[in-house]
Formats: C-alpha cells, structure tokens, sequence
C-alpha cells in the first residue's frame, strides 16, 4: 500500500475543498481536517488538489490538514452483505446507530462487512486445481443464497492449499501461487468488474405485474426508466418489482430520497414477505440509504457502490435488479459540485457532462458471460423525479436517449385511481423484438399478436376520445362505441392492478395470456354480435362481463377465467337469439 501523503486545506467551498503540499491521483480518497472526513479528489490544477467531501463541511478552516490515502474509494465485497444497510460510502447504518444513536457523528468510519462474524467455508477447488481471477474456491450459506468465494481478479496459478470450516473474511481460506485468499475481496467502486462478453438480452424479467410483463417487457441485464412526478407511484412500482422480478438479488439505492419515502423503504422491506420463500425479503437485499438532507457528493458515491456490489453479485451468475430512486437527485448533485467548481454549465445549470455519467452508470446494465463461464446479470431501474412531473427537463431527456425501457407515470392516471399509473401511449419498450421468440416458446405462440392487438386498440382509443369530447359518445356508430368499450375493459380489468391486495399483487405470465386472450375473445363475439344488430349496452349490461372484471381478485381465478371462456359464446348465441 502506498504511504499516506499530508497537505493542507487552502479553500473551502461547501462540499468542495481545495488543498495543497500533496499531489495525488484523480479519485484518490482523502481524510480532510483535524476529524479526517472522507472525501475524494475530482479536479487537480496545478499544485491544487480539489476534493468533494462526503460530509458535513462547517467548521472546516484553511491550514487544516489534508492526509492522502493513495487510494480509491473501494467497496468491501464478502459473505454479510445480503440484508446490509449502508450509506453511500458503504458504512452500515445499524452499526454507527448503535455508537451513537440516531445522529450519525462526522468523521466516523466503520467497515462495510463484519470482520469478526465466523462463516462456514466449503471448499469446492482442490488442491492441485489452476485457477484464475473469477474461479470458484468454495461457498458460504448465507441465508438461502449459496455466496461464492472467487479468486480476485488478477490472481492466478495452482491451488497450493484450500482449507475447510469456519472462518472470519480476513482469515486465510485458501492458497493460489503463494498468494494467501481470505473470503474479502476490494473493489474500487468507479471501474466495472470484467466480463468475458456481454450477451443478447432475449429473456425477458418476469416481474408480475401486467402493464410490465405484457405490454413494456424490460428483459434480465435491461436498463430502464421510470419518470414521475411526485405521488405517481414510483417507489411503490420500484417496491413491486422488487418483491416480486424472478431476480435473485435486489440492490435498493435510496439516492437523494425525502426522509419519509427512505424510513418507509427502511421500515417495509423487512415486513415484506419473499413470495420465493417465506422469508424475509431482506434476506436478498441490500440497501443503501442516502436521504436528501444527506452531504450531495455522497449521493454519486452511493449509485457507483450499488453497482459494484450488484456486479459481485452477477459474478457468481445470479441475477441482479437493482433500482435506484432517484437519478434527479443524483444529477442535482453533479449540478452544485459542478457550480462549486465553477466550470461551464449546460442546460439549465447541470454540467456538461451530465449524459456521458448517465451512460457511464447505465452501460454498466446487462446480462453477461463471466470470466468463471456462469452467465449473470444486472438489470437496472432507475426513477427519475422531474421537476414539476416535466419530462422534458435534461435528466430525463438524457436517460431516455440511454435506456431501451421507458415506464411513464401519469398524474392524471393517479386522479382517476388507475395504479400502477404507467401511461400506455407514452411508454414504450425498444426489447419486445429480443423478447417475442421467448415469449412464444414459453408463453404462447400467439403472444405478441395479442399484445400488439391490445395496443392498437387503446390507441384506436385515445382518437376516439378526441372526437368524443367534441360531439359525445351518443354520436359515434355502434362499432366505434363498442371499441371504447373493449379498451376500457384492457385498461380497467388488465392494466390496473392492486399492489396490496393479496391475489392481484402478483400476476404469472400464463394468467396474463389467459386474460388477455380472453378480453380479445370477448372483443370478437362482441363485434359479431353489432354486426348483428345488438346494442353496446346490452352487451356491457351482461352479468358475465361484471364477473370477469371481478375474477382477478378470486383465489380461484383461474378456474374462473376457464370457465367465463367456456360460457361466453352460449351468452353471445342467446344475446343474438334474443335480439
């Protein structure tokens, strides 16, 4: 390890300090002042040094000393991650509240894993084995999730010992080349982790929930965006896919968040029940809680963390969904260190460099061949919270030009009680070609038809809706009436959908099938039936349309949608009878 190096403060601005008498390397961490607050180097000009603190700056005062640590900001990785909370540079929450309470002191550092806890180490390299960086040397059990010791990157050679039983991560497991390897593995948190290559993202993640799965898939290793003002929902669709995308790792990054909206985070996630396992859902999840009254420049940090642990996790082949609520906040800090720098800003005020850090964090996204031969992913979420719900604010208009999934979240949907209020015009999702051979493979053959139909009908629509509020709907022809009814019945009883009721919470792929399957076989015998001179109200006023609206919240809803299959064409015959 290179030596520690001493300067002193020459200026501070806010979160911005510039020192002098040391000359470090760009991202160097640094302890700055008499309390050694953390920080990092962003800038060097000349014989200054520029650095963003992570913390509280007052009280700071030119002379100070500055101590150079010659090294990155780095992300502890090991067995005891899962269930953590952390901070944005990786200090776990519970352990400095149980040294000082709820105010967390500045200067205060603790390391991200426990050094003292024992965990069972089963070999699975032997003795005489050549490895290198990314091999398996043995697993640990940490809850239900098999956690797989590698070699670090950079180490190769023949296995000279391996040993087995319980273990500290600083204790020695294993011996490759004469190179000791403890269960601890560093790694610097701005450098993505190797892969080997990165893969077609052709399988889709499964999230139940219906305006998702069917209508904007995001596939495994996907990059998506979910835009909303505030009380759209996003935290509850980011709380949704969480629970329930068949990803076996989640990655929570509370980044900038109001305090409320981090506690409720904080205080549900470990009430909520793994539908996988009955456990906990903590027990595969990490969080990192960085509120907005939090110093800025940790916010960037606490985004590059979450990706480096998610990648550790996608190297062992699991895969990985990690959201980050919100990138807004994450910019707005990038915006006031950027004014604190003085350099010349872009559009309204964020630097210029705002699209290509954006990139940087969603590039990182994907589903990927690893350097041990297991394949794993990372499929990102990111909320953005535009200004006064504007989508055409920079953030936003920057991430959409990264990600292929745009999950739009609608005020006006919100007013009508429609949840999970993801407008079905404005989003899209640019996968569903990679998507559609699974789909039909695993789903049915004649998926993507239905869903394309279901799109051309709400778009059918949303023209209607516009001559409508011109002469009302009295003065539209029968087919046209009944078109507004069918999308009616694709928006109220497919894409609404209750996030806390016990049954529709989760919906599995073939009842999304079923129900839209059903919801086009209803639209065919009810066009038959205007061709036929039937009214749209008697077709609406049909007793068996009320029970398939009500169907989703049966336990026995599948049953109940077989049998509505079964009996619709006799009801239609009698209607047409009747008529």
């Amino acid at each position: 390890m290179a030596k520690a190096k001493q300067g002193e403060i020459y200026r501070v601005a806010g979160p911005v300090v510039t020192a002098t008498g040391i000359s470090p390397k760009m991202y160097d961490v640094m302890q700055v002042g008499e309390e050694g607050l953390m920080g990092e180097v962003i800038k060097i000009s000349g014989d200054k040094t520029i650095i963003q603190v992570y913390e509280e700056t007052s009280g700071l005062k030119p002379g100070e000393k500055v101590i150079d640590t010659a090294q990155p900001l780095v992300a502890e990785l090991g067995p005891g991650l899962l269930s953590s909370v952390y901070d944005g540079i990786q200090r776990p929450l519970p352990v400095l509240m149980d040294r000082m309470g709820d105010f967390i002191n500045r200067g205060v550092s603790a390391p991200g894993l426990d050094h003292s806890k024992k965990w069972t180490f089963t070999p699975v390299a032997k003795v005489g084995d050549v490895v290198k960086g990314g091999d398996v040397l043995g697993t640990v059990q940490e809850f239900y999730l098999t956690h797989k010791i590698m070699v670090p990157h950079g180490i190769s050679g023949k296995v000279e010992e391996v040993k087995s039983g319980d273990f500290t991560i600083d204790e020695v497991v294993a011996v490759v080349d004469g190179k000791d390897i403890t269960m601890l593995q560093k790694w610097p948190v701005r450098i993505g982790r190797p892969i080997v290559k990165k893969l077609l993202p052709d399988i889709p993640l499964i999230t139940g929930q219906r305006v998702l799965d069917t209508m904007f898939p995001l596939p495994k290793g996907g990059a998506g965006a979910i835009p909303g003002a505030f009380g759209t929902g996003k935290t509850v669709t980011q709380q949704q896919l969480a629970k329930w995308s068949d990803a076996e790792i989640v990655v929570y990054i509370g980044c900038g968040e109001r305090g409320n909206e981090m506690t409720e985070v904080l205080s549900e996630f470990p009430k909520l029940e793994d539908p996988k396992t009955g456990e906990p859902l903590m027990q595969r999840t990490v969080l990192i809680a960085n509120t907005s009254n939090m110093p800025v420049a940790a916010r960037e940090a606490s985004v590059y963390t979450g990706m480096t642990i998610a990648e550790y996790f996608r190297d062992m082949g699991y895969n990985v969904s990690l959201m980050a609520d919100s990138t807004s906040r994450w910019a707005e800090a990038m915006r006031e260190i950027s004014s604190r720098l003085e350099e010349m800003p872009g559009e309204e005020g964020y630097p210029a460099y705002l699209s290509a850090r954006l990139s940087e964090f969603y590039e990182r996204a994907g589903r990927a061949e690893n350097i041990n031969g297991s394949v794993g992913s990372v499929s990102v979420v990111g909320a953005v919270s535009p200004a006064g719900g504007d989508l055409s604010e920079p953030v936003t208009q920057n991430t959409l030009r990264i990600v292929r999934v745009f999950w739009a979240l609608d005020s006006k949907l919100r007013e009508r009680r429609h949840f999970p209020t993801i407008n079905w015009l404005t989003s899209y999702s640019l996968y569903t070609g990679n998507l559609d051979k699974w789909y039909r493979d695993n789903v049915a053959p004649d998926f993507p038809d239905l869903r394309q139909w279901a799109m051309e009908i709400l778009q059918r629509e949303s023209e209607l809706q516009e001559v409508v509020q011109l002469v009302g709907s009295d003065a539209l022809p029968e087919e046209q009436k009944m078109t507004l009814e069918i999308a009616r019945m694709i928006r109220e009883i497919f894409l609404q959908q209750n996030a806390y009721h016990p049954i529709d919470t989760y919906c599995p792929m073939p009842r999304q099938y079923k129900m839209m399957k059903l919801i086009k076989q209803f639209a065919e015998l009810s066009n038959k039936a205007v061709s036929n001179n039937v009214s749209v109200d008697s077709i609406v006023a049909l007793p068996i349309r009320d029970r398939f609206a009500k169907s989703k919240y049966e336990e026995t809803i599948d049953q109940e949608l077989d049998e509505i299959a079964k009996e619709l064409p006799d009801v239609f015959a009698a209607l047409e009878a009747k008529a």
